[in-house]
C-alpha cells in the first residue's frame, strides 16, 4: 500500500470512497479508500488521507472498482438490435436468418456501430473490450480499422480481433458464400491486421488477436494454419466453441468429434487462447481446458436469449479456466451492458450451483481479472494495483434503489441497481463523468447510427 508523499503530486487521485474494491492479489476492500493515478497507471492506493493530486475525484458514497473487461462482442450486431423477424430463434437459424442483413456492412456502418457501442459499454463502466469482427464481405473496406479509429476517437481500450469464415454454405458451413474469403487472402489479412494495429507494449490501447469464426463457418486447414500464424506472430487466439447442441451436433457429424477434440487435433487448446461462451463441454473436458491454460468468455444474456445453455461457470473456475465476461453481440444479448451480464453470471452461478456458488465477489472478479486473464493482460489490467493501468470505475451507492444497502458495498453494487457507471476512467482520462459521457459526439452518432440501422434492416428476408 502506498502512503501519501507531498512531494510529488498525482495526475489525479480519487478520494474518500465508500470502498475501494481493488480485486489484486489479496482481494484487499480498503474503507474510505483513495486511488493515485500518474501518466496514466496508478501510482498509489490506501485508505484516509489521499495524497496531493493536480486534480481530484470525490468518490464519497461511492464504490471504486477497476475498470470492467468485456472478453466477447460482435459491435456491428447493434445494427440489427432486437429486430422482430429474427427472434425466438436458435443459434443455428437466428444465424443463417441474419446474414443476408450483415453482407451490406461497410467501413462508415463499422465504424458508427463501433463507436455507440463502445460508448454504451462505458456507460456500464467497461474501460477495455475486445471485439470478433469475424465479417468481412467484399469490397466492404477495412473494417477492422474502422472500428479501431472509434475506439481511439472515444477513448477506449481495445483488442479487436481479426475474424473470418472460409466454409460457406456450399461447402457445407452456414454462411452465404459472398461473405467468405479463401484461406490465403484470410491469413494474409490476419498479418497485415496485425503488423498495422497491435501495440506489444505495456499499457497499450490496441492489440489484435485472430479469431476463425466457428467450426461451422471455417476449415479445419484455416483453424491450424491460424493456431500456427499465432504463434509466429505472438498474438492470442479467439474462436466460438461448444456455444449450444447444434454446435456439438455439427461438431460430430462433419470432424467425428466433440468440439473439445477439435480444439486439441487443430493446436488451439493452448493458453494463447480464449473461446466465447463454453456451454456444452463435460467435465473431462472441463479439466483438459483447465490444464491447458484455456480461457473462457461467458455470455450470460445471449445464451439464455438463444436458450443456448448455461455455461458451468464455477466449475470452469475450479479447474483453472480463465473465465471472463462477454456482452456478446446486440443482436443477441441486445443490451451491452457488462454491469448486467455480471448480474446474470452471479445469478445463473446461483441457480447452477447453489446459492452460496454466486456472489457479486465472485461475479466482479470474472468482469475484471478474469477478463484480463482471457485478454493475456493478467497484472496489467483488472485489477487497482500499483503498476497497473489507470482503468477505474467508481459507481454511485446512493437513491432508492440503494436505501438500506448499507452493510456490504460490493454486494449492494450487484444485487441492487439496475446501475451504470458514475465515472469511467480509461489510461487517467475521464471517459465518462457523472453518468454522462465526455465525448461531445453522441447526439451526433446516434443520428447517424439511426440511418444505418434501417437502411441495414430493409434487407430482412421473411
Amino acid at each position: 500500500m502506498s502512503v501519501p508523499d507531498d512531494s510529488s503530486r498525482a495526475d489525479l487521485a480519487i478520494v474518500h470512497a465508500r470502498c475501494v474494491a481493488t480485486v489484486d492479489a489479496e482481494r484487499r476492500e480498503l474503507n474510505d479508500g483513495w486511488v493515485a493515478i500518474t501518466n496514466g497507471l496508478i501510482s498509489g492506493i490506501g485508505s484516509g488521507t489521499p495524497p496531493a493530486a493536480a486534480d481530484t475525484i470525490d468518490a464519497a458514497d461511492c464504490l471504486v472498482t477497476p475498470g470492467l473487461v468485456n472478453a466477447h462482442h460482435h459491435l456491428y450486431q447493434n445494427l440489427t438490435r432486437a429486430f422482430p423477424p429474427m427472434t425466438n430463434r436458435p443459434l443455428f437459424g437466428w444465424l443463417q436468418s441474419l446474414y443476408p442483413l450483415w453482407r451490406s456492412i461497410d467501413t462508415e456502418s463499422v465504424f458508427v456501430s463501433a463507436w455507440v457501442g463502445l460508448a454504451e459499454l462505458a456507460l456500464s463502466g467497461c474501460t477495455t473490450s475486445s471485439d470478433h469482427l469475424y465479417l468481412h464481405p467484399r469490397g466492404a473496406g477495412d473494417l477492422l480499422t474502422a472500428e479501431v479509429e472509434a475506439a481511439n476517437d472515444l477513448g477506449m481500450r481495445f483488442h479487436p480481433t481479426r475474424g473470418s469464415m472460409s466454409l460457406s454454405e456450399k461447402d457445407g458451413g452456414l454462411p452465404p458464400d459472398d461473405v467468405v474469403a479463401d484461406d490465403e487472402e484470410i491469413l494474409a489479412a490476419c498479418e497485415e491486421a496485425v503488423t498495422r494495429h497491435h501495440d506489444r507494449n505495456f499499457g497499450a490501447m490496441t492489440r489484435v488477436a485472430l479469431a476463425p469464426c466457428s467450426p461451422f463457418s471455417v476449415t479445419e486447414e484455416l483453424m491450424v494454419r491460424t493456431a500456427e500464424l499465432g504463434e509466429r506472430l505472438d498474438v492470442r487466439l479467439h474462436t466460438h466453441f461448444a456455444e449450444n447442441a447444434e454446435d456439438n451436433d455439427f461438431s460430430l457429424a462433419t470432424f467425428g468429434c466433440r468440439p473439445m477434440e477439435y480444439l486439441e487435433r487443430t493446436g488451439w487448446c493452448t493458453d494463447r487462447t480464449w473461446v466465447a461462451h463454453c456451454v456444452m463441454p463435460n467435465n473431462d473436458e472441463i479439466s483438459r481446458l483447465g490444464a491447458a491454460g484455456v480461457g473462457a468468455a461467458h455470455c450470460p444474456s445471449s445464451n439464455l436469449i438463444l436458450a443456448s445453455g448455461i455455461a458451468p461457470v464455477v466449475d470452469l473456475r475450479a479447474a483453472g479456466v480463465k473465465v471472463g465476461l462477454g456482452v456478446d453481440g446486440s443482436s443477441s444479448a441486445d443490451s451491452a451492458s457488462l454491469w448486467l451480464e455480471a448480474r446474470q453470471a452471479m445469478l445463473l452461478a446461483k441457480f447452477r450451483n447453489g446459492a452460496g456458488a454466486g456472489t457479486a465477489r465472485m461475479a466482479l472478479e470474472i468482469a475484471t481479472i478474469g477478463g484480463a486473464g482471457c485478454l493475456g493482460r493478467e497484472g496489467e489490467l483488472g485489477s487497482l494495483s500499483i503498476g497497473a493501468v489507470a482503468d477505474v470505475a467508481i459507481w454511485s451507492l446512493t437513491g432508492p434503489s440503494f436505501a438500506g444497502a448499507v452493510a456490504d458495498p460490493i454486494e449492494a453494487w450487484l444485487r441492487c441497481g439496475p446501475t451504470g457507471s458514475r465515472d469511467t476512467i480509461v489510461q487517467g482520462h475521464p471517459v465518462v463523468r457523472n453518468g454522462i459521457l465526455v465525448s461531445e459526439r453522441l447526439d451526433e452518432m446516434l443520428v447517424a447510427h439511426d440511418v444505418l440501422a434501417r437502411r441495414i434492416q430493409q434487407f430482412a428476408v421473411s
